[in-house]
């Protein structure tokens, strides 16, 4: 007992460290809280079936997993200036502290926890360096200091072209040594390593046999030179390859200032045939999806881009945004708005991370959220579904808005608010979707229908809500959560009980569903900034009956921490 309880002890003190006030910096972390702290990530084995690979394929893999680690180093110094240099000085550390600093470093790729309201778990200065008690929201991407309104206001004052691209995924904003702004390409601020990255894609090019994986390294890493990511974008969207890949700067979740700059990224994967194969059926329903919205007919979308690639694969490797705290367990890219209008986004499903999630995070969770008699309920395939229809929901419903008569995107009307409605409604649009489409006997070679599917279906995503809100609020994703949660409890579709343990309400969990759905759609629909706005100061809390929940989960870790042990076979590292 004194073993498994020691870590709830460390974790206390550890959340004691990190309760100071944005404008303090929080104690700096022991060695022993600093272990404690990487106790709440399970470490997990991910493995892929490399045996089908061709000679040159083998090649290739090794190549891009190369080209991976090189996006590490892009995405620390995007994420703080002061990233290298504080990553090499704390190599130089082979103290216990130093050592415990430098996995917690390089888990959160910068000196802040993620599961602790990005707060810093060092002094606020190490090694000559200064490092900011919380992570600055703009990261790296604008400049230091710079305040939200003078960036605005710089903007508001460009002509049309020029405020494009200084909104676009792909510029940072620097400044003069005048102080005055300007907007600087990708392709110009990280240029010495995308000329490597460009290089290790165009060797992996030449060694692959397969046409389409071929075309794409090629374009991307022309792409990584001009600046222009389309046709490399489109050439991913049509990717067919046993070696299935996402390069290049993705996500804007590190911009929360305005959530415009793209992160780079990387996931390298062996693509799962079969299991791919299984997912054509919802290929075929989604203009039946989005014509049934629960949302006025005037902001649906009458076409659906063509049916986009959705493919479940393998992780051999992740890197930069793509292996930093909490792992992601699927995407649904690009974000590029041009892209989705005319094809739509394509969604990875990564089966062997899903799978050690569930394992290691959600079967504990369950075992303490949900009634007994509701235990029984918890299914992958229900867990493995919602996430692939989490995905779907991104690329369905409103994409563009018209403000002042004038052309926009939701991503733009909602700002700083845009990534958790975006992640909420992509969670309870896929919800809503699968009772649709089990109401209709669609999933019955899936999840079956009926009752008993019913409850295995809406047990487990309360049970994952309670994974994801065990995050804590930092993310967008449990933001999105919070949201849900909070919403569904006021509606009476989910039940806190005295216990601590929560249950689904059946009779109500549909209706409310498609009422809260409506008004994620509707927000972004009309681009209301004000409505979104007042949703999250409304719902983004963590109320008394979901803590009393929350706090029993203190030795149940709160993510995996992978190990990719099919890439170190393949490379020898």
């Amino acid at each position: 007992m004194k073993t498994l309880l020691a870590p709830l002890v460390l974790a206390a003190a550890v959340g004691a460290a990190f309760n100071a006030s944005a404008q303090q910096a929080p104690t700096p972390a022991t060695a022993q809280q600093l272990q404690a702290m990487s106790k709440r990530f399970a470490p997990a084995e991910l493995k892929a079936d490399v045996s089908r690979l061709s000679k040159g394929d083998r090649v290739a893999i090794a190549k891009l997993i190369e080209a991976a680690k090189i996006v590490d180093t892009l995405q620390l110094r995007q994420r703080w200036a002061g990233n290298e240099a504080l990553h090499a000085a704390l190599r130089k550390d082979s103290s216990a502290l130093g050592r415990a600093r430098l996995d917690a470093f390089w888990l959160n790729k910068g000196p802040w926890s993620g599961l602790d309201d990005n707060r810093s778990f060092m002094p606020p200065e190490y090694a000559g360096i200064k490092i900011p008690a919380k992570k600055p929201e703009g990261a790296n991407f604008y400049p230091e200091g710079a305040t939200k309104a003078a960036l605005e206001s710089w903007m508001n004052g460009l002509p049309a072209a020029d405020k494009e691209q200084a909104q676009w995924f792909f510029t940072v904003i620097r400044a003069d040594k005048d102080g005055k702004f300007r907007t600087v390409k990708y392709s110009d601020e990280y240029r010495p390593e995308l000329e490597q990255l460009a290089k290790l894609l165009r060797e992996a090019a030449a060694a692959t046999d397969n046409a389409s994986l071929k075309k794409f390294l090629g374009l991307r890493a022309d792409a990584f030179l001009s600046n222009d990511y389309l046709a490399s974008d489109f050439a991913w969207m049509d990717l067919d390859s046993p070696v299935d890949v996402t390069i290049g700067p993705y996500e804007t979740y590190n911009d929360e200032l305005f959530g415009y700059k793209a992160a780079f990224e990387a996931y390298v994967s062996i693509r799962d045939e079969q299991e791919t194969a299984k997912l054509n059926f919802f290929g075929k329903h989604l203009q039946e999806l989005e014509d049934n919205l629960p949302l006025d007919k005037q902001y649906r979308n009458p076409k659906v881009g063509a049916i986009a690639p959705m493919v479940v694969v393998n992780e051999v490797y992740g890197a930069g945004d793509g292996n930093m705290g909490v792992q992601t367990a699927a995407y649904n890219l690009p974000n590029d708005e041009r892209v989705i209008r005319e094809r739509g986004s394509k969604r990875v499903m990564l089966k062997n991370v899903q799978q050690a999630k569930f394992k290691s995070t959600l079967t504990p969770i369950s075992k303490q959220v949900l009634r007994a008699q509701d235990q029984k309920d918890l299914d992958f395939d229900s867990f493995f579904t919602h996430i692939l229809a989490h995905e779907i929901m991104h690329g369905l419903g409103p994409h563009h808005t018209k403000k002042d008569g004038k052309e926009s995107t939701p991503r733009q009307d909602l700002k700083d608010t845009y990534s958790t409605i975006e992640e909420a409604k992509a969670d309870i649009t896929g919800l809503w979707a699968l009772g649709y489409m089990m109401d209709k006997g669609l999933l019955k070679d899936t999840l079956g229908q009926g009752e008993a599917a019913e409850r295995k279906m809406y047990n487990t995503f309360l049970a994952s809500a309670f994974r994801t809100l065990h995050f804590g609020l930092t993310s967008s994703h449990a933001r999105g959560m919070a949201i849900q949660m909070n919403y569904l409890l006021d509606k009476g579709a989910f039940v806190a009980h005295p216990d601590g343990t929560f249950s689904v309400d059946f009779k109500k969990i549909k209706g409310a569903v498609a009422d809260l759905d409506r008004e994620f759609l509707t927000i972004e629909a009309t681009g209301d900034y004000a409505r979104a706005k007042a949703m999250m100061e409304k719902y983004v809390v963590i109320r008394p009956e979901v803590r009393k929940a929350l706090d029993k989960l203190k030795a149940v870790p709160n993510d995996i921490r992978p190990a990719f042990v099919t890439a170190a076979g393949l490379t020898g590292k």
